[in-house]
């Protein structure tokens, strides 16, 4: 990546950080790093291509050199953390990545490692993209849902929904006491992770 591209990537980084995704424009990259619009298109050919750039370089970090050697079940666990922590540090980044395909090398690097992680544990080849897709779903659904507030207790819609004028639901009330919020949910993505383990490894055992 060249300097000037990943300096235009870093000041659309920061400006999704401070006033939000909507925010990224490529006049507010051009200002921000002190140059006119048309000197980015060198780099950047319109704002679809800076945020396919930006999912490239959000993905590219979530791959350090020392997850390659750990076991398949393990970086893909791995992956799903240090997604879960991109998200934590970036809110916006979680809806981007999962509304958004990857078209860039860097981001089609981690499919692939995906894809190597399934062969690895013996997911026949025809099955490994659809399992690809579980996973991904799976944790960019979970770290979007996270991130826009839809698992907090402030919007703890899940009991309410059952309490209905003509009175609650029967299997919601059964459940109540369960489907109070908040949750421990580091522990929750914990044990959806291991559950998507098993799915993993069923498919491989078909």
């Amino acid at each position: 990546m060249s300097g000037r591209r990943e300096e235009i990537l870093d000041a659309a980084i920061a400006i999704a950080d401070e006033h939000g995704l909507d925010a990224v424009s490529m006049r507010a990259v051009a200002d921000r790093i002190g140059v006119t619009p048309m000197a980015l298109y060198r780099h950047i050919a319109d704002k679809s291509a800076l945020l396919d750039g930006l999912v490239g370089r959000l993905l590219a970090g979530l791959l350090p050199a020392e997850t390659v050697a750990l076991p398949w079940d393990r970086r893909l666990t791995a992956l799903a953390h240090a997604t879960r922590a991109l998200a934590g540090s970036h809110p916006w980044a979680a809806q981007l990545l999962f509304s958004r395909p990857t078209v860039t090398r860097d981001g089609a690097g981690v499919v692939d490692a995906i894809y190597a992680a399934l062969l690895e544990a013996g997911v026949p080849d025809a099955e490994v993209p659809r399992l690809e897709r579980l996973v991904s779903t799976f944790v960019l659904g979970f770290v979007a849902s996270e991130a826009s507030g839809r698992f907090t207790a402030a919007d703890d819609r899940r009991t309410r929904r059952g309490a209905i004028p003509d009175g609650p639901l029967a299997t919601h009330a059964r459940l109540a006491p369960y489907l109070r919020l908040p949750v421990d949910l580091a522990a929750e993505f914990d044990a959806d992770l291991r559950d998507l383990m098993h799915v993993i490894t069923a498919a491989a055992a078909d």
